[in-house]
């Protein structure tokens, strides 16, 4: 009889025990390796379709699933989420790829680490209420443009179409107006000629005929028609000395987004419908479900950000901002696709 290593009845069954609390309580076993348990995260337009993959996550319970406590503060448009971060009181940004590009020229190392959108689903659209002569961008000179933020994402859509058509930034004016009620109020009581945002927003007031949509780009064919390349859009990013110092937090995070992903690509509308909150619907399930049906496609499937991604997004950026300088970015340095394919493997995204 081999005497090395007796196991008594109790030693065993309280080992067996330990093995079954290991196994039941997994949120318990990943928030011991996490450098940060507790994450402040800020967003910009929370109910929008560009945000999807995030509420889902949220609402599911995936990142209490990976041991996290994370505390999501909803501003009304991602530059406003950006300065959260930039000024300390958030540690990560749900927010559209380029804003690492414009903050590395800033001086300011940022890094996306997990892809929610493979394309900017935001569409520019004329009010048929202000502007029902509208030909053409030149006759937008001297308009309001509604944006959900000043540098926001909607921002640097509008910039774009403006510069195409031979307008500068500085010919228009741009209003803040949110991405929920606030902007169809804004655009329905005239208070903007135009508008560059996200669904449902747009397809809402398309439908009813509100707005003539000029640039598109919540289809894949749509983006590459306007950027020229795939364009990553929503993701989660953060200072890059706080990933170099959380990566475990940092991979936990990935995890619950990639869960996510991986959930929306079996999910029916009517999954949609229960999972999001009542208010993100505006009152019209219908309209709100055709809004999916348009942008569902661009939901990224695995949280990779393409390779060729960034160098769409600052050649976007530099047409349009002299002080974006392209041969200065390392854009290298503005994302890593270390995360997102570890979760993808896990999760078999």
């Amino acid at each position: 009889m081999n005497r090395q290593f007796p196991i008594s009845r109790r030693s065993f069954a309280g080992g067996t025990a330990a093995v079954a609390a290991t196994l039941a309580f997994p949120a318990l076993r990943a928030q011991s390796k996490l450098e940060k348990t507790k994450i402040a995260l800020s967003v910009g337009g929370k109910a929008a379709f560009y945000y999807l993959p995030l509420t889902i996550s949220e609402q599911l319970g995936y990142f209490k699933a990976e041991g996290l406590e994370v505390e999501i503060s909803d501003f009304a448009g991602g530059a406003r989420a950006l300065q959260a971060v930039v000024g300390g009181s958030a540690d990560v940004c749900s927010g559209a790829f380029e804003h690492t590009i414009n903050l590395q020229a800033k001086n300011q190392m940022f890094q996306a680490f997990v892809l929610q959108g493979r394309a900017p689903q935001i569409a520019f659209g004329i009010s048929s209420k202000n502007m029902p002569d509208y030909k053409s961008i030149a006759d937008l000179k001297g308009k309001k443009i509604g944006v959900s933020a000043p540098g926001s994402s909607t921002n640097m859509m509008a910039n774009l179409v403006l510069s195409r058509g031979g307008l500068k930034p500085g010919d228009v004016s741009f209003i803040g107006v949110g991405t929920a009620a606030s902007a169809l109020t804004a655009l329905r009581s005239g208070q903007i000629d135009a508008m560059s945002n996200t669904d449902p927003i747009m397809t809402m007031l398309e439908q009813k005929g509100e707005v003539k949509i000029i640039s598109d780009t919540r289809t894949l064919k749509g983006t590459e028609e306007v950027f020229g390349g795939p364009m990553p859009a929503a993701c989660l990013y953060a200072p890059a000395d706080f990933i170099r110092k959380n990566p475990n937090t940092c991979q936990a995070l990935a995890n619950a987004i990639v869960h996510g992903l991986k959930w929306l690509q079996t999910a029916g509308p009517g999954d949609i419908i229960k999972t999001v909150p009542e208010s993100y619907l505006l009152g019209d399930r219908a309209l709100y479900l055709a809004s999916f049906n348009k942008v569902r496609e661009s939901i990224s499937l695995d949280g990779l950000i393409p390779e060729d991604g960034p160098r769409t997004a600052l050649r976007a950026l530099a047409s349009f901002d002299p002080s974006i300088k392209s041969e200065k970015i390392d854009l290298a340095k503005t994302y890593t696709n270390e995360f997102a394919r570890r979760a993808k493997e896990r999760f078999k995204a």
